[in-house]
Order: C-alpha cells, then sequence, then structure tokens
C-alpha cells in the first residue's frame, strides 16, 4: 500500500497532535497487538495511573522492548536489537523526520537514495526509509561496533538486503569526506547529531531530566560516546557539516540535520545563507508537547 493514501476508516480516527499525517502511530501505542507481535515485550506492559496500558518509558529495556515490537507489526522488522548502552532511538518521532523529509521538493519519485549520518547500532533511519518508502540508503558510522551491528540485522531481513549499504567513517574531523564517493549522488542526508559537549555534559544534563521526573538516575534512551557528545556540542558539529556540505553541494539534492537546541537554529541558518545555498528550510516536528526542528538546505 502506497503509505501516501490511506483509507477512509484510518482517516476518521483522531490524529495524535502533532505527528505527521503519514505517520502509523497517531493513534498511539495498541499494546495488546504489539504483545502478540513481540511477547518479550509483555513483562513491561502495565497500567498507569490512568488506568491505561503502558510502559516505564525510564526503563531501557522496556523501551527497547517496545521498539523492536513496533518494528516488528508497523515495518515488519524481526530480531531488531542494540548493545547495552547504545542510543535506543524514538521509533514515533524517528518515522516523523523520514516523513517530513518526504515532503521536500524532489523526493515524491522512485528511486531516491538517502546518506544517513551517524547511522548508529540502530540503523534507525535507514530501516524506516526502506520499509516506509523503498528508498535505497547508506548508513555511515565511525563505530565499527554500530555497524557491525545494523548489519547483523540487515541479513536477518531480506527485505533490507540489497537496499542499505554501511561504510565507516575513518576521519573523526571529516562527515561527507571519505563517505560520498566521486561522481555518487543522494538525493537527501539526515543526521541527528551529538548535541553535547563533553560526556560529563552528557551525564549532568541526563541527571537533571531524571530529577525533574523523580526517577532514577539512568539514560532510558541510552547513547554513548559519538552519539551523545562531541568537542564542541551540537553547534560546532552543525559548523562543520554545513561547511562540509558545500564541498558536495552537486552531490546531494538536500542536506538535513535535526537541531536539538533551539539556540542553534538562528546561527546555523546564518551560516548556510552565507555558504550560498539556494534553499534552506525550518521544519518543525511536534510530538506532544515536544518541538523537535530539522534544517534543510540545498545548492541545486
Amino acid at each position: 500500500m502506497n503509505p501516501r493514501h490511506r483509507s477512509k476508516k484510518s482517516q476518521a480516527k483522531p490524529i495524535r497532535k502533532g505527528l505527521h499525517p503519514r505517520n502509523r502511530h497517531n493513534q498511539g501505542y495498541n499494546f495488546p497487538t504489539l504483545v502478540k507481535s513481540h511477547p518479550a515485550l509483555a513483562r513491561h506492559v502495565k497500567p498507569n495511573a490512568h488506568g491505561d496500558l503502558s510502559i516505564d518509558f525510564a526503563d531501557p529495556l522496556a523501551v527497547k522492548m517496545l521498539n523492536a515490537a513496533l518494528l516488528k507489526h508497523d515495518y515488519q522488522l524481526v530480531d531488531w536489537d542494540i548493545p547495552e548502552g547504545a542510543l535506543c532511538p524514538p521509533i514515533p518521532g524517528r518515522a516523523d523526520y523520514i516523513h517530513y523529509m518526504a515532503d521536500l521538493p524532489g523526493l515524491d519519485q522512485p528511486g531516491i537514495k538517502l546518506l544517513d549520518i551517524g547511522t548508529g547500532a540502530s540503523g534507525i533511519y535507514p530501516l524506516l526509509a526502506c520499509q516506509i518508502y523503498g528508498w535505497k540508503c547508506v548508513g555511515s558510522d565511525i563505530n565499527p561496533e554500530s555497524l557491525a551491528n545494523v548489519a547483523a540485522m540487515i541479513d536477518k531481513n531480506p527485505s533490507l538486503q540489497g537496499r542499505i549499504t554501511l561504510r565507516r567513517q575513518q576521519d573523526k574531523n571529516h562527515i561527507f569526506s571519505g563517505i560520498i564517493q566521486p561522481g555518487e549522488f543522494f538525493d537527501l542526508s539526515v543526521c541527528n547529531p551529538p548535541f553535547h559537549a563533553s560526556p560529563e555534559e552528557a551525564l549532568k544534563s541526563s541527571q537533571l531530566k531524571t530529577s525533574n521526573l523523580a526517577l532514577a538516575p539512568t539514560l532510558n534512551f541510552g547513547g554513548q560516546g559519538a552519539e551523545l557528545w562531541c568537542k564542541g556540542g551540537e553547534q560546532l558539529f552543525l559548523k562543520k557539516m554545513v561547511r562540509e556540505s558545500q564541498v558536495y553541494s552537486t552531490q546531494c539534492r538536500w542536506f538535513t540535520s535535526l537541531v536539538s537546541k533551539a539556540d542553534n537554529v538562528k546561527p546555523i541558518k546564518k551560516l548556510i545563507r552565507k555558504l550560498g545555498a539556494l534553499d534552506l528550510r525550518e521544519i518543525e516536528m511536534k510530538q506532544g508537547n515536544k518541538i523537535t526542528r530539522v534544517l534543510a538546505w540545498s545548492f541545486l
């Protein structure tokens, strides 16, 4: 079924605030159905304070089991798994990013090729892009263990084989260089950049979040090393990405990235304009009370 064409019955259902209209998670989570798809989720599902079935979203294992169930039930992907401590992405939000990118000019055609910068151990953007839109993808990462984990998942899912290629970034000082090959063209690049400047800053942020929620100090979505922090934090990473994107301006139609810190949007947009981008867009994705921003720019 073409994901752009939903049935009248589906359209009649109430849409969850903010999620993209094509997002399969607009109606929330059907836990009994998810448990049938992935029985290991069952022991984590309990009534919450309102009497509704839910999980403890502060429990990393519960979140991982929910992800595995969602990917199996909604995207027909089996045996999704990540190593202990790896970043565990929220599936509805990651799907939203892919859906909003599919709305960019020039991306509503067959044969789209996506580049994921920092694909991580989850490989979530290539997995979703393949299953939702049938795109071909390249996932890059500096961590060989992360790439090995994604490769193992590709091996277990025939629908992904031949559609996702993995490449290791050998130089931590580069983003596109060493990944985009001579004569190669991508329709889109996506990225969820590291947002802290040091391990200490990442830990402090985690402790602040958990203290506000009166929870034990744990990272409910995990994350380690290059997934969470880099020298200079998110802003320096994004500046490096934007400058390097100019070098590859004719080899990618749309460069895009999540921007988690609102204060970083203005200076990055200023740099993009300075470097001569012909199109620049700021896209807001709303998931409940949370607003996530994506910057998309093109030199073509």
